[in-house]
Order: structure tokens, then sequence, then C-alpha cells
């Protein structure tokens, strides 16, 4: 069993970076001084930028963010596990990464992903987006071991759009994943529809806590996200939440003897079976066949 007490920093990044920074600094220092060991930023923390050609402008390759430098720097001076929920990061080849970044609180990387599933979409309104043209998906699950001082706990990743995808975190909770994340900057449009419930659904059907710092409200960009950063229980319950599109933190006390407790009650990890199935016929042999 590990006690820690989980915090989700619900931010409106912005197109200058240093601006975000400074606005990290501020929501670390008040999360970490209500006592949060665990510590989410939203997708995108260091930058929120639809075009292009300014986004490539400003990225940097992960070793030169400067996101991910006070990201580092805010984990050691505050003795926290401090979860950058993703940043633009520049590759060799010259597509972006859309990255999430997890620092022990001694500054040193635990883990890394790559968001795997890209969001091209077209939504109603006009609303559309192709994430495919500017990022390359990742190819690799993660799942990553945390110390805390009651003892251990094991985070498995995921980003945004990945949350509509139940076999990534399937397979986070069958490698050991007590923890699900999934920092984002959801739409409004699609938050309002779904996003309590593909989280609440998450953790529910892996026994698993849900925790999701999100984007929220109007963007310098002109992109609208819906906020509502949020932890959720194995059970479904919601411990925490951010009231609103506004910036702020919500904090929750996480135990992880809840998931095993979960994982008992309703089984279906284990109780999961392989299958087959057939090869559909085409509507025309079904059709005579009916007849």
């Amino acid at each position: 069993m590990t006690v820690l007490t989980a915090a989700v920093l619900q931010m409106r990044s912005g197109t200058e970076p240093e601006r975000n920074i400074a606005t990290l600094h501020e929501l670390v220092a008040e999360a970490a001084g209500q006592g949060a060991t665990y510590l989410q930023t939203p997708e995108m923390t260091g930058l929120v930028q639809r075009d292009r050609a300014a986004l490539m402008a400003v990225i940097r390759p992960e070793a030169e963010d400067p996101v991910l430098r006070a990201g580092a720097d805010l984990a050691r001076t505050h003795g926290v596990h401090l979860h950058i929920g993703s940043v633009a990061v520049l590759l060799s080849d010259g597509k972006v990464a859309n990255r999430s970044v997890l620092f022990r609180p001694d500054g040193s990387t635990a883990a890394s992903y790559d968001k795997i599933h890209m969001f091209d979409v077209d939504l109603a309104g006009g609303e559309s987006w192709r994430e495919s043209r500017t990022y390359r998906p990742g190819a690799r699950a993660v799942v990553a071991d945390l110390a805390f001082a009651d003892g251990p706990a094991r985070l498995g990743f995921g980003v945004c759009y990945d949350m509509r995808f139940p076999q990534l975190f399937r397979a986070e909770a069958l490698a050991g994943a007590e923890i699900l994340t999934a920092p984002a900057a959801f739409t409004r449009q699609t938050g309002e529809a779904h996003w309590h419930v593909l989280l609440r659904a998450r953790a529910i059907e892996n026994g698993a806590f849900v925790v999701a710092a999100a984007q929220g409200g109007v963007h310098e960009d002109g992109r609208e996200t819906y906020g509502h950063s949020i932890v959720i229980d194995p059970w479904g319950r919601v411990l925490a939440e951010v009231d609103g599109a506004e910036p702020g933190i919500a904090l929750a006390r996480i135990d992880t003897a809840a998931v095993a407790d979960a994982r008992a009650k309703i089984p279906n990890l284990k109780n999961a079976r392989e299958f087959e199935l057939p090869a559909a016929r085409p509507a025309e042999s079904r059709s005579e066949a009916a007849e």
C-alpha cells in the first residue's frame, strides 16, 4: 500500500514559453505547498500554437527545451515527482514529438512517452485537426515505477486523444500500472460530450486511478479547451476536479490499496479470455441465407 497526494495543474498555455513557464512555477509552488507529492501538468504545457510555422520557429530538441529544464529544476527544488504532461519536441528528422516527461524529486528523468494516437478529426462547426501533419506518433507504451515516502507506485502514460483507445491503458494495467495518466488539451466541444465518461470508464475497466490535468479556456492561438482537470479513483468516483476552464489546481489523496480492492471485487483483468472473430460474410450472401 502506498499513499500519496496527487495534484492536477490546470493551465491556459499561450504562444510564449517564457510566460507559460512563469505560470508553471506558480502552480507547482502552490500545489507542493499544499502537500502534493505527484504533480501533473497538461498536454502542451509550454506552448499552445496551432500555426505550424510559428510552432516550428519556437520548439527545440528535448535537451534544449526550456520547459523541461524548468520542470527538472522545479521537481528538485520542491522535492516532488513532476509530470510535464507534454511538450512539443523537435526531432532530428524535422518532425515533432508530443512528449510527456516525468521527473523524480532529484530532478532526474524517470520516464518519457510520445503520444501514440494522432488527433486527425473533423468536428461540427468546421473545427478540424490534423496532428499527423506535424507530429510523429509514438510507438511504445510506457509504465514507470515511482518511489514515494510510503512505498512504490506504478504509473502508466497516455496523452489526450490516447484516452479513446482503451487497449493502451489495458496493456498498462496488465503490466501493473496502478495510476493511469491522460494530460490533455481536450477541445471544449468534445470535452463537454465525452471528457468525464471516457476517463471514468478507463478507471473502472482497469481498476486504476486516473489523473488528467487539462488545458482550459480560450487560448491565444484561437482554440478553446475544456478544462475540468480531474482525479478519479478505481471505482470511477471523482476525487478532485478543477471546476470549469480557469487555471487552478486540485489535489486528491491516492491510496494504491484501492486498486487491489477494486480488482479483487471486479477481477476483469484476470477474467479476460482470448477469442476469435470470424470474418463477416458479404452482405449479399447474408441476404441470400436469410431468404
